[in-house]
């Protein structure tokens, strides 16, 4: 059973009341170019403008962090030359602790700190020094006095072990505090100095404006345009420029703010994205190096994918201009094509129904053009081809009818044949023949091939078949017959280089004997049912129409009996092949 396979288009699920099959079919040349040719474009066009704004938004993005991270970079410089001056006065300060006759030196640096912008007050501090105290030292009668209550004495140094420190350092950086002396918040870097044991016997704290520090860059326009912070390192607001009360980064629970503060947590400066793709918001953030402090700027991501944005609005409007150009364009061209196919396809179809009088004239020089021509001399050839096979058609049941119509009995022997041409004629030849003339009881079989195949070997097996059923009807033995035919045939072959091979043989059924001659052609294999054995009825001799002159032997073999089967057959036999070519 054959199938033919069709394809199905169906709704899923069972079929109920109300349910409704949807099939979509593409029938019509302007509606295939329209879908197979309009859109890939489309999904071209949207694929090329996706992965083109994501690697565009990507680029911005990457630019515009690197673009951040130098603002933040540059105004984070500022503050931190403004703090590096006071530090470095500081270092030069502690450089001539333990030195022999520095206070002097060290005098004049504390006047020189003291005459920094910025700074509001410088208090040197010694332990077990009582309020009100001073020593004798030119250092200290120009320090203001401190504040509040005295250090308590831990140590019992005296005044000049005081006045004569060994070593000291910077150890903090106070958080901006309101001070209503200096009129506003200040900061104070703190140093420690220590004797030569390590025991801290003094403190030197300089106070400085905190508005010093952060109107640098309070100026800076990126400052005023977003949301901007300076933070400490647990992320505690100093300043910044949005109205809303704010102590601490991220304690609204902003997932960007969170995110940003685990960010500066390892690393020292960075860009954070926040949520959506494009993401909504965008932080960056840079630490000083001079104070445990980070500039923090947060941007909305759309002001920052702006560009891209528009340019993307442009892009699909253009697509859609571009598609709707297509489609018109498809319209115009494509209808005279489809016109001129269809008149094709109609003079198929009565090309198929047998009319070969269709006038088709081509318009165009294009490839329609050319299809038209080809068409009509197509159809011209068609017919020719149509009469030819007709008699070619004739020509095989002419053929046919030379071949024995069916099997036979003779004298105890059941005799069949049957040849299966691949073309409607072929060179394959069997015959039976009555050779009573040459005794009773007597039959002859022929089975013959010839070189190549349709008509010319039809032509040529049909002249051996003439010439060898009029050889068998005059006197002579098998050779003799053979022999004679060959020579006939070798008249012919001269010219045409064509040949024949031949198996006759003459059974004689009084004698229980084959008698054969073998031209060429592929031996004969006996099976003998009683002993189970083949054997091949072999001998020598060439094909019919090489060689004229040429003599045949002609071999027997007696004692055949019921049982027995002798098969002759052609080469066509050996070469059949199967759908997989075995």
């Amino acid at each position: 059973m054959c199938v033919n396979k069709a394809r199905r288009f169906a709704a899923a699920g069972g079929i109920g009341a109300g349910e409704k099959t949807v099939v979509i079919r593409v029938k019509s040349l302007q509606q295939r170019f329209t879908v197979f040719m309009l859109l890939p474009v489309a999904v071209l066009l949207i694929g090329m403008g996706v992965a083109g704004f994501i690697y565009a938004r990507d680029q911005l993005l990457v630019q515009w962090g690197e673009a951040t991270i130098l603002k933040l970079q540059r105004a984070a410089h500022h503050v931190d030359m403004r703090l590096s001056k006071p530090k470095e006065t500081l270092k030069l300060f502690h450089r001539f602790a333990g030195v022999p006759q520095s206070a002097q030196v060290q005098s004049l640096i504390l006047d020189q700190l003291k005459s920094l912008d910025g700074v509001t007050r410088v208090n040197l501090a010694w332990e077990g020094q009582a309020p009100g105290q001073a020593t004798e030292s030119p250092m200290m009668h120009r320090m203001k006095p401190q504040e509040g209550p005295a250090p308590q004495v831990g140590h019992g140094h005296d005044a000049s072990e005081r006045m004569s420190f060994h070593s000291g350092q910077l150890v903090d950086i106070t958080l901006p505090r309101f001070d209503a002396s200096a009129g506003g918040k200040t900061v104070s870097l703190i140093s420690s100095l220590k004797d030569q044991k390590g025991d801290t016997i003094g403190r030197l704290e300089v106070q400085m404006l905190f508005s010093y520090f952060v109107n640098t860059i309070e100026g800076m326009g990126w400052w005023k345009d977003y949301k901007s912070f300076l933070v400490d390192e647990t992320g505690g607001i100093l300043t910044t420029n949005i109205s809303e009360k704010r102590d601490h980064l991220g304690e609204t629970n902003d997932p960007l703010e969170r995110s940003t503060l685990a960010a500066m947590k390892s690393d020292p400066f960075g860009t954070v994205f926040g949520e959506g793709r494009p993401p909504k918001e965008i932080s960056g953030f840079y630490r000083l190096e001079e104070a445990p402090w980070t500039l923090v700027m947060i941007v909305p991501g759309e002001e920052i994918l702006s560009p891209i944005i528009r340019f993307r609005l442009y892009f699909f409007a253009v697509g859609g201009i571009f598609i709707l150009a297509i489609l018109i364009l498809i319209r115009t061209v494509t209808g005279r094509t489809a016109s001129a196919i269809r008149d094709v396809s109609g003079a198929a179809h009565q090309v198929a129904a047998g009319d070969y009088t269709v006038g088709l004239t081509a318009k165009t020089q294009d490839e329609v053009g050319e299809l038209i021509q080809s068409f009509t001399k197509m159809v011209s050839q068609l017919e020719e081809r149509a009469q030819l096979k007709y008699s070619l058609n004739l020509a095989r049941e002419v053929q046919q009818n030379l071949l024995p119509s069916g099997s036979m009995q003779f004298d105890g022997l059941d005799i069949a044949g049957r040849s299966i041409y691949c073309d409607e004629t072929g060179g394959d030849y069997y015959d039976f023949f009555d050779l009573s003339q040459w005794g009773r009881n007597r039959i002859g079989i022929a089975i013959g091939d010839v070189s190549d195949h349709g008509i010319a070997a039809a032509l040529f097996m049909t002249t051996a078949r003439a010439l060898l059923r009029s050889r068998l009807t005059q006197a002579g033995n098998l050779s003799q017959v053979v022999t004679d035919v060959n020579r006939m045939l070798c008249l012919d072959t001269d010219r045409t280089g064509n040949f024949m091979t031949l198996f006759l043989a003459l059974f004689d059924a009084e004698k229980k004997e084959i008698r054969w001659v073998r031209a060429g052609h592929d031996p004969a294999i006996l099976y003998d049912a009683a002993e189970d054995t083949f054997h091949e009825l072999g001998g020598r001799g060439i094909a019919l129409g090489v060689d004229a002159q040429y003599r045949f032997d002609a071999y027997s073999r007696s004692g055949w009996n019921g049982g027995q089967i002798l098969f002759i057959g052609t080469d066509g036999i050996w070469e059949t092949e199967d759908k997989a070519g075995n």
